[in-house]
């Protein structure tokens, strides 16, 4: 009977300030210990860097492209012959024509991009890092959202980069662009970019993570400290080669978006087929690579800035993470 009278020790409530979430961070957080906010903060600085680091050279792309569009006759100019061309004639100021739209575009798209593509990597990899099917399958959704949000101010930018462009800036192409076309014209190319984002991505992801992989093995005790190195060239890498499979699709997306300006022929319907035989017809197969050499000399640096930018914003966010909790 003693011994059924002996008290019974139950464990003691939390205290009042407990906090559950700090003991299971993963709950207050969506993937990899970052917030979703902060996924949306690095990637929209990493893409807004990116972007106006690499313009001039995207201006120089676009000028090649929207030749081939153009009614009179077709003109084949070199990347050293279409940047002196510019230089000459407008000064260096020429090569920013449009940074603009491309600054209010870009980060509010790539903020959608990189945080579309970490939740989906989330749940398609299902915690297998080396899974490259999701990796590929997660750009693919991140670039359809955020295609969404960059197309209209990607068309105003071109229009901008256009030599002898007859729009004052950004706000006086969107107004006259409303007026005189509709709010269709700002969508026109968006399919066209979409099929050509699906892919672009598609490889961009799944090269990076693999070259990613394949660099972070090759010195692992260094690993750690060369961790900037290595995702520049792996972004560099995965830039590149993207970049140059893509690149028929990029010129009918140009084509689209600059058709009635300066010159650029209309097309009939905004089918790519239909840009495609009207671009072969005109001016041979070659005139669907026209620009390759500038778009791969963009996107290689500028993957390399995005990535190192992006994992090195995301490096501060974990430092910032552990700080307050600790």
């Amino acid at each position: 009977m003693a011994a059924d009278a002996s008290p019974q020790y139950l464990p003691a409530p939390p205290p009042p300030d407990f906090h559950r979430e700090i003991s299971l961070p993963q709950s207050a957080a969506t993937h990899d210990g970052l917030h979703f906010w902060q996924f949306m903060i690095a990637g929209s600085i990493a893409g807004s860097i990116e972007h106006m680091a690499m313009f001039p050279v995207d201006t120089l792309k676009t000028r090649m492209q929207a030749l081939g569009a153009s009614s009179c006759s077709v003109q084949h100019v070199g990347v050293r012959q279409a940047l002196g061309s510019i230089l000459k004639l407008e000064g260096p100021s020429g090569l920013y024509r449009g940074i603009a739209a491309m600054g209010l575009g870009a980060g509010p798209a790539h903020a959608v991009y990189f945080s579309v593509y970490e939740l989906s990597k989330q749940v398609l990899s299902r915690g297998d890092p080396n899974n490259s099917v999701a990796h590929a399958a997660s750009g693919v959704l991140a670039t359809v959202t955020s295609d969404a949000v960059l197309t209209p101010m990607d068309m105003v930018k071109q229009r901008l980069q256009l030599k002898s462009s007859p729009y004052k800036g950004v706000v006086d192409c969107v107004r006259r662009v409303l007026m005189e076309e509709g709010v269709g014209a700002f969508y026109a190319s968006y399919k066209t970019t979409v099929i050509m984002n699906a892919p672009f991505t598609a490889v961009h992801f799944a090269t990076y993570e693999a070259a990613k992989r394949g660099l972070m093995t090759v010195s692992p005790d260094t690993a750690d400290d060369e961790r900037l190195v290595v995702h520049a060239t792996a972004g560099a890498a995965a830039g590149a080669l993207a970049a140059v499979i893509t690149t028929p699709l990029d010129v009918v997306k140009t084509q689209l978006q600059c058709q009635g300006v300066c010159g650029c022929d209309r097309f009939s319907s905004s089918s790519i087929g239909n840009v495609i035989q009207t671009i072969v017809k005109k001016d041979g197969y070659r005139g669907l690579m026209r620009g390759w050499i500038p778009r791969m000399m963009f996107h290689a640096p500028a993957a390399a800035i995005c990535w190192s930018t992006y994992e090195a914003s995301k490096a501060f966010f974990h430092q910032l993470n552990n700080s307050s909790i600790s």
